[in-house]
C-alpha cells in the first residue's frame, strides 16, 4: 500500500496540472500577473513582438506616457516603464506577442558545511585525466565575481571579461553568490593546496553581473546579460552560460521571456545550465513539492539541475538528493524536470565579498573559503562538466553534451530517504522518480569516456496524465525530433518500464491525498507575483542532515 500512496503523488502532481491547463494558461497576450495592478500605477514590463520591434512600436508605448529603457533582441522585444491603464490598448497591438512584468528573482542558494564534490561525480578523476576546460568560455550571469587568488592560472586572471548590467561601474560581487559559485565551476583550489577544486579548473570565466548586494535582479538584467554572452561568443568562445538563479513560474515557457532568451542562446550554440530552485519542501497546494521547478530552468531546452547530499564521504553510493531541491513536472507544460542531480548540499568555494558572507559568519571554513548549499551550488558543477567534454571534443552541439550528460549519469538510488532540516528538526520524505533526479547524478568521468554522438534536439519531453487508467507516461514534445527512447536515459531504474513511469512495486511513500481540484492558478502556489524565488522565500536553507 506504501508504494501506491506515493506513486499517487506523483500521478497527481501531473493530474492536477492538466486538469487546470486551460485555467492557467493565459487567453490573450498580457501575462495574468498583470491583469490585477492598480491602473493609477507605472509597471516595468518586457514586451515581446511577433518581429523585430520597430520604431513605431517603441513610438506607440511612448505615446501612452511610457518609457524605453532597453532592446532584447535576443526575444524580439524591450523593456518599458508604462502606466498600468495603457497594457490592454498595447496587448491589443497585433504586433505584439506577449507583454509581461520585468519579474524580480533571486540567486538560488543558501548558506551551511562540506563536500567531496569531485569525488562524487568523478570529477576528480577526470582532471587526472587532463580535462581541466582550458580554453573553454563560460558566462556566469550572477552577482558578479571577485577577484580571488582561486581564480588566477598560469596565464593570470582568468575572469577575461566583466560587465555590470544592472548600471555603469564595477562587476565585483557584492553580494557574494556569483563569486562561490565561479570558484565551485573554475575555482584553481590553490588557497587550500588543491582540496576545494573546481570541477573545471582551467575554463575563462565571463563575469555577467545581473544581481544586486541582496542577490536580487529581475527578468531584463538577466535577459540582458544572456544577450551579451550571445554577442561575446566568438571573442571568448563562449560555451556555456551558468543561471543558479530563479523565479516563480507564471506562464508558458513558450511566451515567458527569460525562456525564450536561454532559449536563443541555446539556439546560438550555447548550452545553458539552470539551477532547478529550492523549492522541494513547498507544499503550499499540497504537492509535497512537486511542479515546484522555477523558470527559466522549466524551459525544455536548458540542462535544469536538481541537488544531491555527499554524506561526507568520498563515495558516492550513499548520497542522497536534497529534500529542497525543487521537482517536476513543470507548471502549465508539464515538461520533466530535472534533468540532473550534482552535488548542491553544504559545498565549500571561495569566500567572496559582500552581504552574504558576512550576514552568515558561522559558514565561513576560514579566511578564503564559504560553505552555501542550494541547486545553485549544483548548477555550475554540471557547467564545469560540460565544460570538460567541450575542451574534449569542441564540436559538440548543446543538445549532444545534454545528452551525454544525461545518458552517463549515475542511476542508481535508493526508492526513498529522510532529511532533517537541522534547524528546525522537521523531517521530509523524498522519492527517487524522474521529476526529483532526473535522468539521474552526473557522472564527468562517464561523460568523457563515452563516444556516443547523439543526433536531434534535446528538449525535454512532457509527461502526460491519463484519466482513464491513472497512469502517467513521458512523450515527446509534438512536431520534435528527440534523442532519447524508453531507457536510453533514465534506464530501467529510473523510468520504470516501457514509457510509464513507475512499475509495480518502485515508489513508496507518505499518504499524501491530493484531488483534482487542487487549483494551480497562476498565483497559486507560489504567493503573490512579487515573491522571488529563492533559497530563502519558504524555507530556511542551512543545509540538512
Amino acid at each position: 500500500m506504501a508504494h501506491q500512496a506515493g506513486k499517487q503523488i506523483i500521478i497527481a502532481a501531473v493530474a492536477v496540472a492538466a486538469a487546470n491547463l486551460a485555467y492557467a494558461q493565459p487567453h490573450h497576450n498580457l501575462s495574468a500577473d498583470l491583469a490585477d495592478r492598480d491602473p493609477k500605477t507605472t509597471v516595468n514590463v518586457i514586451i515581446q513582438y511577433k518581429q523585430a520591434p520597430q520604431q513605431r512600436h517603441f513610438d506607440a508605448v511612448l505615446q501612452k506616457g511610457g518609457r524605453f529603457h532597453g532592446r532584447f533582441s535576443v526575444v524580439n522585444g524591450a523593456l518599458y516603464s508604462v502606466s498600468a491603464s495603457a497594457l490592454a490598448a498595447l496587448a491589443n497591438d497585433p504586433d505584439v506577442a506577449y507583454i509581461s512584468p520585468d519579474r524580480p528573482l533571486n540567486a538560488a542558494g543558501a548558506p551551511t558545511i562540506f563536500d567531496y564534490k569531485l569525488q562524487a561525480v568523478n570529477a576528480d578523476l577526470a582532471q587526472k585525466s587532463g580535462w581541466t576546460g582550458a580554453g573553454i568560455g563560460v558566462a556566469i550571469i550572477d552577482s558578479g565575481v571577485s577577484d580571488k587568488p582561486d581564480l588566477h592560472g598560469s596565464n593570470g586572471y582568468r575572469v577575461v571579461y566583466a560587465q555590470n548590467l544592472l548600471q555603469r561601474g564595477s562587476a565585483v560581487d557584492t553580494y557574494g553568490h556569483g563569486t562561490h559559485v565561479a570558484g565551485i565551476l573554475g575555482g584553481t583550489g590553490g588557497q587550500s593546496n588543491g582540496v576545494y577544486t573546481g570541477v573545471a579548473p582551467n575554463v575563462n570565466l565571463i563575469n555577467l553581473l545581473a544581481l544586486d548586494k541582496n542577490g536580487s535582479g529581475t527578468d531584463s538584467n538577466v535577459i540582458a546579460a544572456i544577450q551579451k554572452a550571445i554577442q561575446l561568443k566568438s571573442q571568448y568562445n563562449i560555451r556555456i552560460i551558468n543561471l543558479s538563479l530563479g523565479r516563480p513560474v507564471f506562464e508558458s515557457y513558450t511566451i515567458d521571456p527569460l525562456c525564450q532568451a536561454v532559449e536563443a542562446a541555446w539556439k546560438a550554440g550555447i548550452v545553458v545550465v539552470v539551477a532547478a530552485g529550492n523549492e522541494g519542501r513547498n507544499n503550499t497546494a499540497g504537492t509535497s513539492g512537486y511542479s515546484t521547478i522555477t523558470a527559466p530552468g522549466n524551459d525544455p531546452y536548458v540542462i535544469t539541475v536538481g541537488a544531491m547530499k555527499t554524506a561526507g564521504t568520498s563515495s558516492r553510493s550513499d548520497d542522497l538528493v536534497a529534500s529542497y531541491s525543487s521537482k517536476g513536472p513543470t507548471l502549465f507544460d508539464h515538461i520533466v524536470k530535472p534533468d540532473l542531480v550534482a552535488p548542491g548540499n553544504r559545498i565549500v568555494s571561495i569566500l567572496g565579498d559582500g552581504t552574504l558572507p558576512n550576514q552568515y559568519q558561522s559558514s565561513k571554513t576560514d579566511s578564503a573559503y564559504f560553505v552555501l548549499s542550494g541547486t545553485s551550488m549544483a548548477t555550475p558543477m554540471v557547467s564545469g562538466a560540460a565544460a570538460l567534454l567541450l575542451q574534449q571534443n569542441p564540436n559538440l552541439t548543446p543538445d549532444q553534451v545534454k545528452a551525454r550528460l544525461m545518458k552517463t549519469a549515475y542511476k542508481t538510488f535508493p526508492v526513498s530517504s529522510v532529511a532533517t532540516d537541522p534547524a528546525t528538526g522537521t523531517q521530509y520524505t523524498s522519492y527517487y522518480d524522474v521529476f526529483t533526479i532526473g535522468a539521474g547524478y552526473l557522472d564527468a568521468l562517464a561523460a568523457l569516456t563515452n563516444t556516443d554522438i547523439a543526433t536531434g534536439t534535446a528538449l525535454s519531453p512532457v509527461a502526460t496524465y491519463n484519466a482513464t487508467d491513472g497512469s502517467v507516461s513521458i512523450s515527446n514534445i509534438a512536431g520534435q525530433n528527440v534523442l532519447w527512447g524508453t531507457n536510453v536515459l533514465w534506464g530501467t531504474t529510473v523510468i520504470w518500464g516501457t514509457n510509464v513511469l513507475w512499475g509495480t512495486n518502485v515508489l513508496s511513500g507518505a499518504n499524501v491525498l491530493w484531488g483534482t481540484n487542487v487549483l494551480w492558478g497562476t498565483n497559486v502556489l507560489w504567493g503573490t507575483s512579487s515573491t522571488p524565488a529563492g533559497e530563502s522565500t519558504t524555507v530556511a536553507i542551512n543545509g540538512e542532515n
